[in-house]
């Protein structure tokens, strides 16, 4: 059954895997936070409690985003594969120390690292990709980890609450460091390699079918896309990813403390939320990819994205009824996932297979405003009474800056399929 496609059991399984179980690392802080035990075994008290938590996503993301910057080349060096399980080892010692912490310092110093080890992720998974398999299928591949990213936390959400209910939440740190250590990097050792070339089973056929291009296309794209700096829509892509960073992190790491403080759920509603948000972000995700390919119009559909979040968080501040203002939070969050999806496949068109790792890194990069998101929200909420109403609206200027930067882009993307217009049997298709 598998003649021919072993790429996609060799390479896409540990991919999701990667990023299922690493999401979770990344974003299950945002449930613990919530557990009163922690935050008082940790020391996270007094009028500055909420800038503090603020402050463990903001040291995470500031290594994270920066460490982007050179991974790139480490994995030239080393491999995607070694680099990956090296990756992998540091997760699992960072997430056994945040267990073992005994002080806010000591846990803010694990999460830097863990930034730091887990800023490999995008470069070792476009590595991957773009050495196994074929240039027509790149979309399909890039769905491998996408999933992951976003599965990983909605499945997470009610596992770690479950497990700090049942357990401790120092059990959920254990925990994740054995999901690490015997499914992840047992995947990367035993299933994958650095090329279809090194892998002993590998057929000559699907060797062929991986490495066939179209010249004439390849070609093309490499005339049109010599330099992605100097095309102005890439510093559009560039600008509206530091705004959806800054939305997403803001909106994913405050929701479950939002729920619960602001709305007054029990931890069972606010994981159920917080799951379905995930999930929302999902079903962005995967809706954008299609119609995308379909309209051939992304930057439109970011534009609209920009929108609709400004339109959630604006009915989540003044609607009553608790439910659905959580939901509005978590459709907001959806809508920022379908602009990470949009941003990548314009990373992809402005750059070429020889740039587009920098570029990767440049995008990978803004991740960074993730960490000043957290924090300023945590600082606001400090100045107004654990209020949410301030921070709210400044994710809602935020999304206009987004929408304002698109917009710059709409008309170029509208004369461009003027020229090229969609075939009408694709439409049909």
């Amino acid at each position: 059954m598998l003649n021919g496609q072993k790429r996609w059991l060799y390479i896409a399984v540990p991919i999701f895997f990667f990023w299922f179980f690493g999401q979770i690392d990344k974003v299950g802080i945002s449930i613990i936070q919530t557990d009163p035990e922690f935050l008082h075994a940790l020391g996270i008290t007094g009028d500055d409690k909420n800038a503090k938590i603020g402050l463990l996503s903001f040291v995470f993301t500031i290594a994270y985003g920066v460490s982007n910057l050179f991974w790139g080349f480490i994995i030239d060096k080393l491999g995607a594969r070694k680099t990956a399980i090296a990756g992998l080892f540091v997760w699992t010692l960072t997430m056994i120390t945040s267990g073992l912490a005994n002080s806010y310092e000591m846990f803010l110093i694990s999460r830097i690292i863990l930034g730091f080890g887990e800023g490999m992720m995008i470069p070792v998974s476009g590595k991957f990709i773009s050495n196994w398999f074929n240039k027509r299928e790149l979309g399909r591949a890039q769905a491998s980890w996408l999933t992951g990213n976003y599965l990983g936390p909605a499945m997470g959400a009610i596992f770690l609450v479950l497990v700090i209910s049942l357990l401790h939440w120092q059990a959920a740190f254990f925990m994740l460091a054995a999901f690490n250590l015997f499914i992840n990097i047992p995947m990367f050792i035993f299933m994958t390699r650095n090329t279809p070339e090194e892998h002993p089973w590998i057929s000559k056929e699907e060797l062929a079918f991986i490495r066939q291009t179209d010249d004439e296309v390849t070609e093309t794209a490499r005339s049109e896309n010599k330099s992605f700096a100097q095309d102005y829509r890439f510093w559009i892509v560039w600008f509206g990813m530091l705004v959806c960073s800054f939305l997403f992190f803001g909106i994913s790491i405050w929701l479950p403390t939002y729920l619960i403080e602001a709305k007054g759920f029990e931890k069972e509603g606010m994981s159920s939320i917080t799951s379905l948000s995930w999930l929302f972000a999902l079903g962005f995700v995967l809706a954008c990819g299609f119609l995308a390919d379909k309209t051939r119009r992304p930057s439109l559909m970011a534009t609209i994205l920009f929108s609709l979040t400004a339109v959630f968080l604006t009915v989540a501040v003044f609607i009553p009824n608790p439910i659905l203002a959580g939901l509005c939070m978590g459709l907001a969050m959806g809508c920022q996932g379908g602009v990470f999806h949009l941003s990548n496949m314009l990373m992809v068109k402005y750059s070429t297979p020889e740039t587009a790792g920098r570029a990767a890194g440049l995008i990978g990069f803004t991740n960074i405003m993730g960490g000043f998101s957290s924090y300023i929200m945590g600082w606001l909420r400090d100045l107004s009474g654990g209020d949410f109403s301030s921070s709210i609206a400044m994710l809602i200027f935020t999304a206009f800056l987004g929408l304002a930067a698109y917009l710059f882009s709409i008309k170029r993307e509208s004369a461009e399929l003027r020229l090229s217009p969609i075939p009408v049997q694709k439409i049909q298709a």
